[in-house]
């Protein structure tokens, strides 16, 4: 068979899949920054877990820093869990906190920035103050529409609050394991955190 004779190879395809490469990153992102701390983890790391090129990751998140906060699952649930009644949100925020801690809290993100700190205080705090902005906005929303129009409120103050309420949680029961919030069993660590919240939020 000559060369006129041999049959042309098809030509591969490439499979388009935004939303599919979207997830496959953020749960690579989430595993990575959980193993690895914010600051030894790379983007060309994320890339190759999820199969997918280091640009394609630019240009969805544009920095590692969004990445994160895209892939942290309270920030990225955020809205989610906030919408609802504003009297109950002290409920909602503590079952979904603590359900994701309970679930896999070792592989958290959060767990992961709360453990690198030390090592890395300038990433650590960066970061939290861009997770306190974000919910500060998802808050104010559910809590008062026209807060955003009213100087002088304390809720930016109060968000900070519930933001280092959590953290400090997190870190004495999911960390540094102290008793007794260590064995505290899940439901009564909810009750006590939904009324320190309401507490945090409302008085």
């Amino acid at each position: 068979m000559n060369d006129q004779e041999a049959p042309e190879k098809p030509q591969r395809s490439r499979r388009r899949d935004p939303e599919g490469h979207r997830a496959a990153i953020l749960e690579a992102a989430r595993h990575t920054f959980a193993e690895r701390g914010y600051a030894r983890t790379t983007l060309r790391e994320i890339a190759r877990r999820a199969d997918v090129t280091h640009g394609l990751i630019t240009r969805q998140f544009a920095s590692k820093e969004r990445l994160f906060l895209a892939a942290v699952p309270g920030n990225r649930d955020l809205e989610r869990v906030a919408a609802g009644d504003p009297a109950t949100l002290p409920d909602r925020i503590s079952h979904a906190f603590v359900q994701r801690m309970e679930t896999d809290a070792a592989n958290d993100p959060l767990v992961a920035l709360v453990r690198s700190a030390a090592s890395d205080e300038r990433a650590a705090a960066h970061l939290l103050v861009a997770m306190q902005e974000h919910s500060a906005t998802v808050y104010r929303s559910v809590l008062s529409p026209n807060a955003a129009a009213t100087p002088g409120d304390d809720l930016d103050t109060r968000v900070a609050l519930v933001g280092s309420h959590l953290i400090g949680v997190a870190f004495s029961r999911y960390i540094a394991r102290t008793e007794p919030l260590a064995s505290m069993p899940p439901a009564k660590l909810t009750e006590h955190l939904t009324r320190t919240l309401r507490c945090i939020l409302f008085d």
